[in-house]
């Protein structure tokens, strides 16, 4: 970790155990070596601080570009390995980026739905994720948030102090063989296999 990223999650670590009573459920199924995707649900704005210490390790994410033309945060965002996405385009580049970087052995944090939530319910998975494990076949683990939605849902609102955890899959290994077939019918293949394995998550 840089020393940003290291201020910023064990900072992030103590706002969350204290505000949020932040718990991570079977955090030894998170893989702290090599390539690998934590694919988690998408609730709120509170879900990529989350995730990121949910893991021992330092991870990538993937931001809105927008948010790199807003002061401090424009400068601050890059240290905490942030991988800036056009979300209007369906900006391939930023797929290519994350590929890249699980390439070169990162872990990185990807929302298969793509968007957050408005209602707290799971949302359909876009192929980009299936795309990402065609060209990497790196593990991905399934993860799911609870509470965020209530604790900061889109749209707007109040901001509550709920409880939050993370509830962390067995990981999901590909191989050749998934990736038989047209690429427009693998990857939402792919994509709809993680999304399932997430769906799965329950509170313990």
């Amino acid at each position: 970790m840089n020393p940003w990223y290291f201020t910023i999650y064990h900072l992030t670590r103590l706002v969350a155990r204290v505000l949020f009573r932040f718990r991570v459920i079977h955090p030894e199924r998170v893989i702290q070596e090599g390539p690998v995707i934590l694919a988690m649900n998408h609730e709120s704005y509170l879900d990529p601080p989350f995730a990121g210490i949910a893991c021992r390790r330092a991870i990538y994410f993937l931001a809105r570009k927008s948010l790199l033309d807003v002061p401090v945060l424009g400068w601050v965002l890059p240290k905490l390995n942030v991988i800036p996405v056009d979300q209007e385009g369906g900006d391939r580049s930023a797929l290519k980026a994350l590929i890249r970087t699980l390439r070169a052995n990162h872990g990185a944090l990807v929302f298969p739905e793509g968007s957050r939530t408005l209602d707290g319910q799971l949302q359909p998975p876009q192929p980009g994720l299936g795309f990402v494990i065609a060209k990497t076949l790196a593990p991905v683990v399934p993860m799911r948030i609870f509470g965020a939605h209530q604790a900061l849902p889109r749209g707007g609102g109040k901001l509550r102090f709920c409880p939050i955890t993370i509830v962390v899959g067995e990981p999901l290994h590909f191989t050749a063989a998934d990736l038989e077939g047209n690429g427009r019918e693998v990857y939402p293949r792919l994509s709809a296999r993680v999304m399932e394995a997430i769906a799965a998550l329950k509170l313990e």
